[in-house]
């Protein structure tokens, strides 16, 4: 009777998460672009349809933010004209210079952080394998902005 070679390659899966985008981890193995499964027409459609969902929602909700933003600084400057609130100009003065000097340190350096980039690079390479689904929502995004 022979010998078996029992030589086995080993698979460091902490290297192989690494390497592979966040969306591949979350949705399948196989969830590869969009341009892979379905085709043109499909791809303007789902984008579409999204897009206009999201810009009709944003449209909506960016309303609703503007009008409670304005009637708040509205309601403010009501309280402080007839004195129910009082405001320490000097403290907002020196506030704004400690954001200033924060703001300043934190541009100095103009780099972004790693993980921020790879982020980005991976949002980059995912727009480009589905442009056409990026085109579509792109579309109804605005389109969804606009209704």
């Amino acid at each position: 009777a022979g010998a078996k070679d029992d030589t086995f390659s080993v698979l460091d899966l902490a290297e192989y998460t690494k390497n592979r985008p966040w969306w591949r981890k979350i949705f399948a193995p196989n969830s590869g672009s969009s341009a892979e499964k379905y085709n043109v027409a499909t791809q303007l459609v789902i984008g579409g349809v999204t897009g206009w969902c999201t810009g009709f929602i944003f449209q909506k909700v960016g309303k609703l933010a503007a009008t409670a933003v304005g009637g708040g600084f509205f309601l403010l400057q009501i309280a402080n004209h007839t004195g129910y609130i009082k405001v320490d100009w000097n403290l907002v003065q020196r506030d704004m210079d400690k954001a200033k000097q924060q703001l300043k340190f934190h541009t100095s350096g103009n780099k972004m952080p790693s993980e921020v980039k790879s982020r980005v690079d991976e949002v980059i390479i995912f727009l480009k394998k589905n442009v056409i689904l990026t085109g579509g929502f792109a579309g109804g995004f605005l389109l969804g902005m606009a209704s």
